[in-house]
């Protein structure tokens, strides 16, 4: 495992000064005394850092995970030692040694000015290279165990993001918008009208920063596409006329909290404060992608007659015979695409079903990563709706196919319960879609 590692402290060893001056002063920090002195050591180690070029910053991380990890021996010791006597002070004695020390000197440079927007740069960089150096995963799940402590919801401060908010903070809503495109000024200034809601969480280290926000569209019913819900010239409605708060759109703007779960609490937050504002509010519901359907049904597509199951086995011939075993031409096409799946709308509904409601590999209650994050955050899986998203991309991830997740305040606890427990909670109209034997 530590073999390319070893290789890239040899080359560090060899001609890396950047990186050992910056590991040097790294081992300064942990070292120093004083809160005057840490702080100066650690903005400096930081400025070091900031110095490196993408692959010294790699021979960096590398010397982190060889020179900053736990003492195997003292471990063992202190191991040894709790077990025989399993007394507080052995067990405080094991947990100083197994801890890295890494992190320690990630707290010390946390204090520096910008430390925490610059250990985020960190993590996203070590993310980068974990695609190809997987034994950095020590590493990065120290990063991640800090950050989901320094992030933790009770820490972030809830902010309705509208119209009057600062430029550069809308700017960024349009640079993060993950799940609809945002068309230019216009388009953010519909969604933010009265009838839409936009709500991000902020950290005291960030203030210039939206960590993730969510869109809301209040609305008189559940939204089943979204071209009538971005509508840029449609007229606002009253809000508080509204019965029902559609959430279409989250959008994580650090990808360096990657792991660290934070959509879940935006989510229940923002049901709070909807419902205090607006009490007509009685139903809070999705309108979210697919984005696994078509990966998931393009190998089914190419050999339908292998699948045992009949029903599922005969929709499949169904589409593959409409779609010549090809998903790519319906998002190629997408001023033909609605016209050319009409006749596969219930086939590919029952499939779209199929797919939502039976576990992958069977280490997921879910397939979906959509559907695992609402289905885990306690909401359920109320509805498909056809062509409800005719973009390329939607036609592209799931041809065209949206889902409704309908939040019951009431019911959210016990729905994430079930499916801790493997179960997917959904209405009887969907599963009555389901293909099974």
């Amino acid at each position: 495992m530590f073999e390319s590692v070893q290789k890239q402290a040899a080359a560090l060893a060899r001609d890396g000064l950047a990186v050992r001056r910056l590991v040097a002063s790294c081992r300064s920090v942990l070292t120093s005394r004083g809160e005057g002195a840490g702080v100066s050591l650690a903005k400096a180690t930081l400025d070091l850092y900031r110095g490196l070029d993408r692959k010294e910053q790699q021979r960096f991380f590398a010397a982190l995970l060889a020179e900053f990890s736990p003492d195997p021996k003292q471990v063992l010791v202190a191991a040894q030692a709790y077990a025989a006597e399993a007394s507080a002070a052995n067990l405080a004695r094991l947990s100083a040694v197994a801890e890295p020390p890494r992190q320690e000197l990630l707290r010390r440079l946390n204090r520096a000015p910008g430390g925490t927007a610059a250990i985020l740069r960190m993590r996203e960089r070590i993310l980068e290279l974990k695609r190809d150096f997987r034994e950095l995963e020590a590493v990065d799940a120290d990063f991640r165990h800090l950050l989901a402590s320094w992030f933790n919801p009770g820490f972030l401060q809830i902010v309705r993001v509208d119209w009057h908010t600062p430029a550069y903070l809308l700017e960024q809503i349009i640079v993060h918008e993950a799940v609809h495109e945002i068309q230019g000024w216009n388009d953010l200034r519909r969604r933010l009208d009265t009838d839409g809601r936009c709500y991000a969480f902020f950290h005291p280290a960030l203030p210039d920063e939206p960590l993730i926000f969510v869109e809301v569209a209040l609305m008189d019913r559940i939204a089943e596409a979204v071209p009538p819900l971005l509508d840029a010239q449609s007229a606002s409605k009253d809000p508080s006329r509204a019965n029902t708060a559609v959430f279409y759109s989250i959008s994580n703007c650090q990808p360096a909290l990657r792991g660290v779960p934070l959509g879940n609490f935006l989510i229940k937050k923002v049901v709070d404060v909807l419902s205090q504002e607006l009490p007509r509010l009685k139903v809070f519901c999705t309108l979210s992608p697919i984005p696994g359907f078509a990966a998931w049904l393009a190998p089914l597509l190419a050999a339908p007659e292998a699948e045992s199951n009949k029903p599922l086995a005969q929709a499949l011939k169904a589409v593959a015979r409409q779609l010549n075993g090809s998903l790519a031409s319906v998002a190629a096409d997408v001023a033909g695409a609605a016209v050319r799946l009409e006749s596969l709308k219930e086939p590919l509904t029952q499939l779209c079903a199929t797919y939502l409601l039976h576990r992958g590999d069977g280490s997921e209650p879910a397939q979906d990563p959509v559907a695992r994050f609402h289905l885990n955050n306690g909401a359920r899986l109320e509805r498909i709706n056809w062509l409800a998203d005719p973009s390329r991309k939607g036609l592209r991830e799931s041809l065209g196919m949206m889902v409704n997740y309908l939040y019951l305040p009431s019911a959210i606890q016990t729905n994430h319960q079930k499916f801790v427990r493997g179960d997917i909670v959904a209405s009887r109209r969907v599963r009555s879609l389901a293909l099974g034997d």
